[in-house]
């Protein structure tokens, strides 16, 4: 999944996303609705947590215009009003979800989730292909009943893997879905990220490079 945190409270957005981070799901970051506009223009979101209260452009706009353009985009709205009116109105223009200020962290993170969900094809919790087992709700993975200890960014590419069922992903694909926007595109990070994944989930291998082409999960 990836999200995109729009928040002028800098520190409340910084937490959220090392909150989002911390479940391997890739996030950036954005403090003013102009620019929030701008990155929703050029970047394909799941989800998109939408502050009402922005400086340059509302909150209420920067909804608008995602609504309009039809993708599968979802956007839970966040604001300090508890009136009744105000989520009425937020959920009129547009807005999947609502949240008020101060919230649950777990609230939100459910609340995301579910979005996500609901922006792609809905997937089983547990994944499996092959001896390889997959638990998105626990973030465990296991092969051939052995628990195998991944960091994030493993865990994201893999899931990601294993949500083709069987096609092949590119590196760029991988870098839109697992990282954020501060990924250098010439990085070699997949590349690294996918030598430590084959070597954690060990052999026989089941990751395999095409050449110029990008990487197939499979026997």
């Amino acid at each position: 999944m990836r999200v995109l945190v729009v928040e002028d409270e800098v520190l409340l957005a910084e937490a959220i996303a090392e909150g989002l981070r911390q479940q391997a799901i890739a996030v950036d970051l954005c403090f003013d609705g102009g620019i929030a506009q701008e990155m929703v223009a050029v970047n394909r979101y799941d989800v998109v947590i939408l502050d009402r209260d922005l400086p340059t452009v509302h909150g209420d706009d920067v909804c608008r215009e995602i609504v309009s353009a039809g993708g599968a985009t979802r956007v839970i709205m966040l604001t300090a009003a508890r009136q009744v009116v105000e989520r009425v109105h937020g959920l009129s223009i547009g807005a999947d979800d609502y949240l008020t200020k101060p919230f649950a962290w777990e609230e939100l993170l459910a609340r995301v989730q579910a979005l996500g969900r609901r922006a792609r094809p809905a997937l089983p919790p547990v994944l499996r292909s092959g001896g390889i087992e997959l638990d998105i709700p626990k973030h465990q993975v296991r092969r051939d009943g052995q628990l195998v200890p991944l960091a994030r960014k493993e865990f994201a590419v893999l899931q990601v893997l294993m949500q083709a069922e069987g096609a092949v992903v590119s590196a760029e694909e991988l870098l839109e879905q697992a990282w954020d926007e501060h990924v250098d595109p010439f990085t070699n990070a997949v590349r690294v990220t996918m030598m430590t994944l084959r070597k954690k989930l060990g052999t026989p291998a089941v990751i395999h490079t095409l050449p110029g082409v990008g990487y197939r999960l499979g026997e």
